[in-house]
Formats: structure tokens, C-alpha cells, sequence
């Protein structure tokens, strides 16, 4: 199944289109329309920012199916039912039972379905099958002509918009947050993180034409404090019904935080929770985002040395990840593992890793849109300077280098040797795969 899958158009190709998803749900009996959907759209943290509204929505006793991508290690983590990956026997014969429909709209249509939009297809059969009291969907790329964008969210999520695949979606935030303002519809709850004032406006006037509420990061609420906790952070937040204290996030970094009051928001929306109503119930809110995790995102998968994983794959995303790791970590020598895809302003990502990372080590993952390590040591060379980088195509043997180096260095009796590795979601995984990680 995976490989029919893949033998479609790749999420990297897109021919922008709403016109065949919209005639497979058609075929369907339109699943999408069969439960409400919270929508999260924007540049970065999105897929974290989904796993933590799918655990407050399930502390308070939901049923929950989630969609998010793209994957780490397995296809089955796009599709998550009762907060596990879906099994392998569901996910077949659901694939099964809508795949005579997907062969109806490709032979209707100049451009076949790409896999993308067929997994969009998979996971809205699916969750109405469940059948589940709520969907949680995440948006591939953009938003107003995102596969996911066939459903009609109750409550659209938009977290922070960067710039990110300008190919597609425009050259500046302004342009690409009026993209992703298209989750955002009649009679919604549009819930914005704080944003790029250009940005803000796209979105807002895109509330405003389509009669939709707003509530905004910073003004109806927000995070007031937050200190660094053992294995993460304690953080006070200001949610739409009221203030939510002593909240242990077993996450890094300031962004985390602001992903976890934006799905506070977010589910308090939906809850219909406000200032009228006071908050949702905080001991269920303290359970969910303790137990909240996101593999993949500043995720520690060895010690001795210590090796973290990080999807980071746009600049803003990787300073983000350097802010956290400065923060939250007292290391006293970094060696960074750096595989990145072509397309990404991987300068803007090396500049903001030259003053966390004593060294660099480049490698290649197994993407067939992967940059090739010579042409990305390359780059490294202009960041860092060629003492402080080496090149190691193989994912494997750049990882045993790294800690090499790591544990070399002057500062090892200290024990604050550590380990990044990033540049890629896809990177990421592998890594993840190699030192033994698992998904859920």
C-alpha cells in the first residue's frame, strides 16, 4: 500500500487544486463533514501544536483523530485514532475501501491524485468510520488550497507564519499568511499566534471577510510566565476563560510554550470556554500537557554523550531550536549533525547554528529532494569556516563522528558534551530511527 502510495506525486510536488479532493469526499459521502475540526495551519510548530490539542481535547473525554505530517519513521504517524498511530490493518482497509474512488477521480482528472491528497482522503474516511467526536488536521502546505482545506474548521489555529516555500505560497509573510488564512471560514474561530504585523493583517482581514471570530496572542491571551523545569518547563498561562498556573510542559523553549497556550486556546474555543464561562478544568488541563510529546522536536534519544534530535527546517524554526538549547541545556561543547533538503534557505539555518555549535559534521539523508553533503559542506565552509566542519555522507557514520568529536573535546570531564542533529524533519527521523526511537 505504502509504495502504490508513493508512486503518486510527492508532497513536494503540488499542482494547488481543491477540485479532486473535493470529488473524492464527494464519492465518499462526504467524511469530512461527518465531525467538527480544529485546522492548524503556519510555519512552525504546527505538528506539536495539533498533539497538544488532541490531548486536552482527549482529557476531557473525546474521541480524537488526528492527521498531521509529514511522518518521522512510519506512514501511520500521520494518522492517529484514541492518541496512538493507526494500526496497520485499519489503514489498509480503509486505503482499500476508498481506492476504486481515488481511480474514479484520477481518471476524471488531467492530474492524478498525489499521495498527499490521498492521505487527506485515508484520514477523513477513517475518523468518520471511528467513528471520533472531533478531528484534529494539520495543514501540509499553505492552507487555502491544502487538500485538508476541504473540511470547514470550527476553530482555525494559525501559529507563528515565517517565510517558507515562497515557490508557492509568496515571497514575503504578508503574501504566505493570506495563503494560510484560507483555513480560516464562515462562522469559525480564527485562534492566531502572535504574528509579523504584515502577517496579522492578511489574517485578520480574512477573519473580517468571512465574519469569523478572533482571538489573538498577546491580547486574549497569551503566556505570562515561565521558568525552566527539570525536563522542561513550568508555565502560567492566560487562556480565554481565565488563568491556568502551575502547568508542567515537558518540552524546551519559549516556542513550546507559546504552542501550549495556543491549543489551550484553541480547545477552550472549542469548549466554548470565554471570559463569561471562567476556565476549562485546570487539573485536566495540568494531566493533558503532562503527558504531551512531540518526537522529533529538541528530543533527547542518548546520553553520554547527550544527542538531540530536532526537526528545525527554516531559519526561524532553527533559532528557535538555538534559543531552546541555550536555555535549557549547559553544554559545554555541541557538535552539530547537519542534513538538510534543497528549496530551504540552508544559509539563514547555518548562520543561526555557527555560534551554538563548536563544529560542524554535514551528511545527506535518504530524500530523493535531499541536498547533496558535498554541495552542503560547501555552504557550511562559508558559516563556519573549514577547521569547524567535516563531511560524512552517511547518516550513520556522520552521527559517530559527531560524538567523537563531542566527547574529544577540552571540556569532557566537565560531561557537557552533547549532540544536535537537524535540518530536516526527514533527518530527523532517520536519526531517530538509528539510535532506537520509537513514535507514537
Amino acid at each position: 500500500m505504502e509504495k502504490e502510495l508513493l508512486a503518486r506525486w510527492p508532497e513536494s510536488r503540488l499542482e494547488p487544486s481543491l477540485t479532486r479532493i473535493h470529488a473524492l469526499v464527494d464519492f465518499l459521502g462526504s467524511p469530512h463533514r461527518a465531525m467538527p475540526v480544529v485546522q492548524v495551519a503556519g510555519t512552525n510548530g504546527k505538528t506539536t501544536t495539533a498533539r497538544m490539542v488532541d490531548e486536552l481535547l482527549r482529557g476531557f473525554g473525546l474521541r480524537v483523530g488526528r492527521f498531521t505530517s509529514p511522518h518521522l519513521e512510519s506512514i501511520r504517524e500521520r494518522i492517529v485514532l484514541d492518541g496512538e498511530p493507526v494500526s496497520a490493518e485499519r489503514f489498509v482497509e480503509t486505503y482499500d475501501d476508498i481506492a476504486p474512488y481515488v481511480q474514479m477521480v484520477d481518471a476524471g482528472s488531467d492530474v492524478p491524485m498525489s499521495f498527499f491528497e490521498v492521505m487527506v482522503g485515508i484520514a477523513y474516511a477513517l475518523f468518520a468510520d471511528a467513528p471520533v467526536d472531533v478531528a484534529v488536521i494539520e495543514v501540509g502546505m499553505g492552507g487555502t488550497w491544502d487538500a485538508t482545506t476541504v473540511a470547514d474548521a470550527r476553530v482555525a489555529v494559525v501559529t507563528p507564519v515565517a517565510l517558507d516555500h515562497a515557490e508557492y505560497l509568496g515571497p514575503d509573510v504578508g503574501t504566505i499568511a493570506g495563503e494560510k488564512a484560507g483555513i480560516i471560514k464562515a462562522d469559525s474561530i480564527a485562534v492566531l499566534a502572535h504574528q509579523e504585523p504584515a502577517a496579522l493583517d492578511s489574517l485578520v482581514r480574512r477573519a473580517v471577510e468571512v465574519e469569523a471570530v478572533v482571538a489573538r496572542e498577546g491580547t486574549e491571551f497569551g503566556v505570562l510566565e515561565r521558568r525552566v523545569a527539570v525536563g522542561g518547563q513550568q508555565v502560567r498561562l492566560q487562556g480565554l476563560g481565565g488563568e491556568y498556573e502551575e502547568v508542567f510542559l515537558p518540552l524546551f523553549g519559549a516556542h513550546q510554550a507559546q504552542n501550549a497556550v495556543l491549543a489551550l486556546a484553541a480547545v477552550e474555543a472549542f469548549l466554548g470556554a470565554g471570559a463569561a464561562t471562567g476556565p476549562i478544568e485546570q487539573e485536566t488541563v495540568r494531566a493533558a500537557f503532562a503527558a504531551v510529546r512531540s518526537p522529533g522536536r529538541l528530543e533527547r534519544v542518548r546520553t553520554s554523550p547527550t544527542v538531540l534530535v530536532d526537526a528545525a527546517h527554516n531559519p526561524a524554526g532553527m533559532t528557535a531550536t538555538v534559543e531552546a538549547i541555550r536555555e535549557s541545556f549547559d553544554f559545554t561543547r555541541l557538535v552539530g549533525v547537519v542534513g538538510c533538503v534543497r528549496g530551504k534557505d540552508v544559509h539563514g539555518m547555518l548562520a543561526a547554528l555557527e555560534d551554538v555549535c563548536a563544529e560542524l559534521v554535514v551528511t545527506q539523508n535518504s530524500s530523493p529532494r535531499a541536498m547533496p553533503a558535498d554541495e552542503l559542506g560547501a555552504l557550511a565552509v562559508d558559516v563556519f569556516g573549514a577547521d569547524r566542519v567535516s563531511v560524512s555522507p552517511r547518516l550513520a557514520e556522520a552521527l559517530s563522528e559527531a560524538m567523537e568529536l563531542a566527547e574529544a573535546g577540552p571540556d569532557d570531564a566537565l560531561g557537557g558534551a552533547g549532540v544536535l542533529v537537524t535540518g530536516s524533519v526527514i533527518t530527523a527521523g532517520e536519526a531517530r530511527t538509528l539510535m532506537g526511537g520509537r513514535s507514537a
